[in-house]
């Protein structure tokens, strides 16, 4: 495995928050496999020297071809605190993202989702359907860009490929995001950027805000 150079957006002894880039998987790999948690492990034993183990609650993550906020706790009180948030949706989670089309200029999308196993991707499906959970999320359009637009999405609910899967759903496919039916392109990874995260500190019990710049790869769309 090689080593990644970690953007560090926030760090105390109690959480530490990284950009995540495009490409590597937040955890959950093989042995072998680069992931952001096992590159942020090596970087804490590195610069603390600490011998043994080290431990990071995972409170947070996105899909591999996301990039943006990934939190991780340091500490096991701070990863149940944490973890009793996000559950409780107390959490603010904005992200960036550049879609097919022009959107309304604000809207609230709501729909029920449920896992496609045949496909192995989620699907919309009927409220009464036995798997479906709802799925909520708010928008609002930043800026058009000739056939596309950027939009700030601010997720309500927090249910596996929503964002990805909701924006296809309403005719305005994420670029890149060809398992979701774009046939834009959009590389590395797809046009979807977790940009802002706010939190209560679980010990201090202040807003922690964090927010990670956008990739290099953004800059084509004159948006960093």
């Amino acid at each position: 495995m090689r080593q990644h150079k970690l953007d560090i957006l926030y760090e105390d002894n109690h959480l530490l928050a990284v950009n995540k880039p495009a490409g590597l998987p937040t955890m959950g790999v093989a042995a072998e496999t680069d992931s952001l948690v096992r590159a942020a492990k090596a970087w804490l034993k590195q610069r603390y020297d600490k011998p043994g183990n080290v431990y990071l609650g995972v409170v947070s993550r996105l899909d591999a071809v996301v990039s943006g906020v990934v939190l991780l706790a340091r500490t096991s009180k701070a990863a149940a605190r944490l973890t009793e948030q996000f559950r409780s949706r107390a959490v603010e989670k904005t992200y960036w993202a550049v879609v097919a089309g022009m959107p309304q200029p604000a809207g609230r999308w709501i729909d029920w989702i449920a896992k496609d196993e045949s496909a192995q991707r989620m699907a919309v499906v009927a409220a009464n359907d036995p798997r479906a959970q709802q799925a909520v999320l708010e928008y609002r359009v930043l800026r058009p860009i000739d056939r596309v637009a950027l939009v700030e999405i601010r997720l309500i609910t927090g249910r596996k490929h929503q964002i990805r899967l909701q924006c296809s759903a309403h005719r305005h496919p994420v670029l890149g995001d060809r398992k979701y039916g774009s046939s834009l392109p959009f590389e590395p990874g797809i046009a979807l950027h977790a940009r802002r995260l706010v939190v209560d500190h679980p010990t201090r019990h202040e807003p922690v805000e964090i927010e990670a710049p956008l990739p290099a790869s953004w800059k084509r769309w004159q948006l960093g």
